[in-house]
C-alpha cells in the first residue's frame, strides 16, 4: 500500500470512528422522535458531505411512510402525514430490506426486527459519486439510528399510556372537587412556558407539564365544607388544606409511572426561606421543579382567587411576586417569570384565565 492510499485509509477510519461517537451524542441527547430525526438528517448530510438527506419510517404494514425527515440546503422540515412510497430509490430500498448505490444516490434501509424505514442521501455533483465506503458508513449508522428509533418509539407509547392515566385522575378531580380549586389548562402551558424560560431540560419540562396537571390531587381527599367555605378558614380547616400534598402524593405513589411527579407535588408549597410546609425545606433544599411550580401557583391562585379570598389584579399579583422573591420564591425563578410575563403568548394565557 502507498503512503496516499495509506492516508486516505487512516483518514476514512477516524471518520468512521468520530461518526459512530457524534451519532451517539446525538441520539442520547433528545426524548422527541421528531426532533431526532430532522437533527440526525442533517447530522448525516453534514457526514456524508451529501445536500440532501431523507429518513422515512413506515407504518405498521410497510406500505406507506408515516414519518419523514427532510433536510437539504433549501429546506428542513417534517412531514408527519401519511404518504405512498414512491418507486425510486427509496422503493427498492424498502422493498429488498437492502442497501442501494448508484452514483450520487445512495440508499440504506432501517430495520429492527422487520424493515421499519430508511436513509436516502443524494448529492448535487457527479464529480463525488458515493463509493463502497460511503454505503458501509451510512448502513453503520442507520443500525445506530433503529435502537434510538425505536426506543423513542417505545417511550413516546409509554408516554401516552402515562397521559392517559393523568387525564382520568383529573378527571376525576374536576368532578369532586370545586372549579375554583381546579387550575385551568391553561396553567399548564404556563408551567411548562417558565420550565422553558429557565431551560431546563426536556425530561424535566415534561415531568413539571404532568405536576402542573396533579399538583392539587389531594385536595380530592378534602371535605367539601371547607373546600367551598366563603368565610376565612379557621386554623383546624386551614391545616386540613395543608395536608394535600402528602395526600397527593399518596394518591399517586401506587403509579411507578408517576413517581417523579411526587417530588413536585410534596413540596410545591415549601417557601424559600423554610417557613413553607410540609416539611420547612429551605432554597436548594427544595426540588427546582417545585420551586417552579410554586411561583405559577401562586401567581394563578391570586388572579383566579378561593372562595374564601378574593382575587386581585395582574399588575398587583406581579408586585406580590417581586415582594416575595427571596423569602417565599426563588428569585431566579421570579425574574423568569416577570420576564415570561412580557411575551405575548403569556397575555393570551391571561386572557383565557380571566375569562
Amino acid at each position: 500500500m502507498n503512503t496516499k492510499n495509506y492516508l486516505i485509509l487512516t483518514k476514512r477510519y477516524k471518520l468512521a470512528l468520530s461518526t459512530i461517537h457524534m451519532v451517539y451524542r446525538l441520539v442520547n441527547s433528545t426524548y422527541d422522535l421528531k426532533d431526532l430525526l430532522l437533527r440526525l438528517a442533517k447530522l448525516i448530510s453534514h457526514i456524508m458531505e451529501a445536500q440532501f438527506c431523507q429518513i422515512i419510517l413506515l407504518d405498521t404494514v410497510k406500505k406507506n411512510c408515516i414519518l419523514k425527515a427532510v433536510v437539504s440546503s433549501k429546506q428542513k422540515i417534517i412531514i408527519d402525514k401519511k404518504c405512498k412510497i414512491s418507486n425510486g430509490i427509496e422503493g427498492k430500498v424498502i422493498r429488498t430490506g437492502q442497501a442501494k448505490l448508484k452514483d450520487t444516490l445512495l440508499g440504506a434501509p432501517l430495520i429492527a426486527e422487520d424493515i421499519m424505514g430508511a436513509v436516502i442521501i443524494k448529492r448535487q455533483t457527479f464529480k463525488k459519486v458515493f463509493d463502497l465506503f460511503d454505503q458501509q458508513l451510512l448502513m453503520a449508522i442507520s443500525e445506530q439510528a433503529v435502537t434510538a428509533i425505536r426506543n423513542l418509539q417505545l417511550y413516546e407509547e409509554q408516554q401516552k399510556i402515562i397521559l392517559g392515566s393523568i387525564k382520568s385522575i383529573v378527571t376525576l378531580l374536576d368532578r369532586k372537587v370545586p372549579w375554583a380549586y381546579t387550575h385551568s389548562r391553561v396553567f399548564s402551558s404556563i408551567v411548562t412556558d417558565l420550565a422553558e424560560e429557565l431551560n431546563l431540560g426536556e425530561a424535566q419540562i415534561r415531568i413539571l407539564k404532568y405536576a402542573s396537571l396533579l399538583h392539587d390531587a389531594g385536595k380530592v381527599d378534602i371535605p367539601l365544607e371547607i373546600l367551598t367555605k366563603t368565610t376565612k378558614l379557621t386554623s383546624r380547616e386551614y391545616g386540613i388544606i395543608k395536608s394535600h400534598p402528602q395526600k397527593g402524593a399518596e394518591i399517586l405513589k401506587p403509579l411507578e409511572v408517576l413517581k417523579p411527579l411526587i417530588p413536585i407535588i410534596l413540596y410545591h408549597h415549601e417557601k424559600y426561606d423554610g417557613s413553607g410546609y410540609p416539611s420547612g425545606l429551605k432554597k436548594g433544599q427544595i426540588p427546582l421543579a417545585a420551586r417552579v411550580m410554586a411561583v405559577a401557583d401562586a401567581f394563578e391562585a391570586m388572579i383566579s382567587g378561593r372562595p374564601y379570598k378574593n382575587t386581585i389584579s395582574i399588575p398587583d399579583a406581579f408586585e406580590e411576586l417581586k415582594r416575595h422573591s427571596g423569602t417565599q420564591f426563588d428569585p431566579k425563578i421570579v425574574d423568569a417569570f416577570l420576564k415570561l410575563a412580557k411575551k405575548r403568548k403569556f397575555k393570551k394565557y391571561l386572557r383565557m384565565i380571566r375569562k
